[in-house]
C-alpha cells in the first residue's frame, strides 16, 4: 500500500507535493519521493523514512518546475530496499519519464523474466518498473498512448501518475481497486490517493478518477478517456474503509469516518455484551468504538493511550520485557481499566500475536473482563492487490474457529462484524467492493496462468 500525489500548473509544485505527501504519510513510512518537471528536464529527490525527515528546504529547492508527482511507500512488492523508492524516473527514447504507482501487479515475476529475456535491465525490485519497461517498448505516438498501451497489458491494481515533458497522466485500473481523487487549487489540477491530502493545501475536491479512466493534463488543458474494456463489476478495496484510509477522507464516494462509526453500531447489534466501558485500540479503532458506544449505551473510555512518537527503529532493552513492542505503542490507563468489564474495539485481526499481547497487558492492568470486538470479518485470505496481508498460512482465522481464537487471545468473548454488516455500513452496492481477504472472492484470479504479450510480439 502506498500513497501518491500530483499537481500540474503551480509555481510551487514540489512544495505543494511535499505537503500533500504529509497528509498521506499513513499510507507509507518506508520512503518518500518527489519528481518535478519544468518543461525541459526532470528533477528527482528521494529519501528513506518519513516525509518530514527526508526533505529539507534545500532539497525541495532543487525540484524545479510547475508540475510534480510524489509517492510514500509501504512495500508490498519488491521489499523495503531503498532502491525501490518511487517515483521511478528514467531516460528513454522519448525523453524523461517518472511514474508513481499505488497497487500491485499480478504475475510480476513472470513479467520481469519475459522482459529480461528481451534484454531489459531492472534497477529495482518494484513491480512498477514493469510498466516503465513496457512504456519504453511501446509504439505509442505520445505519452498517453504509451501509458495506455503498457497498463492494458498487465493485470492487477494500479492507480498511478506518470509525468513527462508533455504533461501528466493519471490512470486507475478498470476494477477501481485503489482510490484516486482529483481536485483544484486555483488554476492547478491536483491528484491524490485520498481527499485528506487536499485539506492541508486548501484544494477543492472535484471528483474521483473513475475506474478505467485515463486523464491527461497539459498546458493545453485536460482530457479524459476510457480506453479499456469494462469488466462486469468493480472491485474497490473494502479494507480502505475498514482500516487503511484516514478517517477524514472521502473514499469511493463515502465518508470513512461515518462508515467506521456505522460498522461499530452494527457490531454492537450483532454482538451485544454487558460491560462497563467501550475501549478503542487507537487510532484505527476509535471511530468504530464510538459507534459501538452510541448503539449499546455503554460509555466510551480512552483506556489505551497511543504513543505518536514511535520511530521506525528502536532499541529493545537487553532484559526481556513482556509485550515490549505493544507497550512501546500503547499504554493502559489504570484508572479506566482496573476492576472493569471492557469491550475492546479493534478494526481487524490478522495474525493475532499483537492482540494476544494486548489482552495480556489489559489483564495485568486488572481488567475484570475483556470482550474483544472486531469491526470487520475474519481475515482468511491473502491480498494480491496492494494490501500487505500475510500468506494464508499466517492468518489465524484461516486455521482456527472463533472460539479457538478467543482461547488463544485470552479474552472472555470475541465477536467479528459480519461481511453483510460491513457492506451495509458502507452502503455498498452489489458487486461494488473487493472482499477477497474475507471470503476469497477475487475479482481477478491471482492464480491464473498469465498471458504476457510484449510490445512488438502481437
Amino acid at each position: 500500500m502506498c500513497g501518491i500525489f500530483g499537481i500540474f500548473g503551480h509555481p510551487e509544485a514540489a512544495n505543494i507535493t511535499y505537503l500533500g505527501l504529509h497528509s498521506l504519510q499513513h499510507r507509507g513510512q518506508e520512503s518518500a519521493g518527489i519528481a518535478a518537471h519544468d518543461g525541459h528536464r526532470m528533477y528527482v529527490e528521494k529519501a528513506k523514512g518519513l516525509v518530514g525527515e527526508g526533505f529539507t528546504p534545500a532539497s525541495l529547492e532543487q525540484l524545479k518546475g510547475d508540475r510534480a508527482i510524489g509517492h510514500v511507500r509501504y512495500s508490498t512488492a519488491g521489499g523495503s530496499d531503498p532502491r525501490n523508492s518511487q517515483p521511478i524516473a528514467i531516460d528513454y527514447r522519448h525523453g524523461e519519464l517518472a511514474v508513481a504507482h499505488n497497487g500491485n501487479l499480478l504475475h510480476s515475476l513472470a513479467w520481469r523474466d519475459a522482459l529480461e529475456q528481451q534484454g531489459a535491465i531492472f534497477q529495482t525490485k518494484a513491480d512498477t518498473e514493469i510498466i516503465l519497461h513496457l512504456m519504453s517498448r511501446s509504439a505509442g505516438q505520445n505519452l498517453v498512448d504509451r501509458v495506455v498501451d503498457a497498463v492494458s497489458r498487465v493485470q492487477g491494481a494500479y492507480s498511478l501518475l506518470a509525468l513527462g515533458e508533455s504533461g501528466m497522466v493519471a490512470v486507475r485500473d478498470p476494477w477501481g481497486f485503489r482510490p484516486l481523487v482529483m481536485g483544484r487549487l486555483g488554476d492547478s489540477t491536483v491528484f491524490a490517493s485520498e481527499t485528506a491530502a487536499f485539506g492541508i493545501i486548501g484544494a477543492e475536491f472535484i471528483r474521483e478518477v473513475r475506474p478505467g479512466e485515463v486523464i491527461f493534463v497539459s498546458e493545453f488543458g485536460m482530457k479524459s478517456m476510457f480506453p479499456f474494456s469494462t469488466p462486469e463489476r468493480t472491485a474497490k478495496c473494502v479494507f480502505e474503509q475498514v482500516y487503511f484510509a484516514r478517517p477524514d477522507s472521502t473514499i469511493f464516494g463515502r465518508s470513512v469516518y461515518d462508515a467506521r462509526v456505522q460498522m461499530g453500531r452494527i457490531l454492537a447489534k450483532e454482538h451485544p455484551v454487558d460491560a462497563d466501558c467501550v475501549v478503542p485500540v487507537p487510532d484505527s479503532g476509535i471511530a468504530a468504538a464510538i459507534g459501538f458506544a452510541q448503539e449499546s449505551g455503554i460509555p466510551f473510555c480512552m483506556g489505551l493511550i497511543r504513543s505518536h512518537y514511535v520511530g521506525r527503529t528502536f532499541i529493545e532493552p537487553k532484559q526481556s520485557i513482556r509485550a515490549f513492542g505493544v507497550r512501546l505503542k500503547l499504554s493502559p490507563v489504570q484508572s479506566v481499566i482496573k476492576g472493569r468489564r471492557l469491550v475492546v474495539i479493534d478494526d481487524s485481526l490478522v495474525r493475532g500475536t499483537t492482540s494476544r499481547k494486548l489482552m495480556s497487558m489489559l489483564r495485568e492492568a486488572d481488567a475484570r473482563e475483556i470482550h474483544l470486538r472486531i469491526s470487520s470479518p475474519p481475515v482468511t485470505h491473502s491480498c494480491f492487490f496492494g494490501i500487505d496481508i500475510p500468506t494464508r498460512e499466517e492468518l489465524i482465522a484461516y486455521h482456527h474457529s472463533v472460539e479457538e481464537i478467543r482461547e488463544y487471545l485470552l479474552c472472555d468473548s470475541l465477536g467479528y462484524l459480519s461481511r453483510e454488516g460491513m457492506l451495509r455500513a458502507i452502503g455498498a452496492r452489489d458487486g461494488e467492493f473487493c472482499t477477497a481477504c474475507f471470503d476469497g472472492d477475487y475479482a481477478i484470479d491471482p492464480f491464473s496462468r498469465p498471458e504476457l504479450i510484449l510490445p512488438g510480439n502481437e
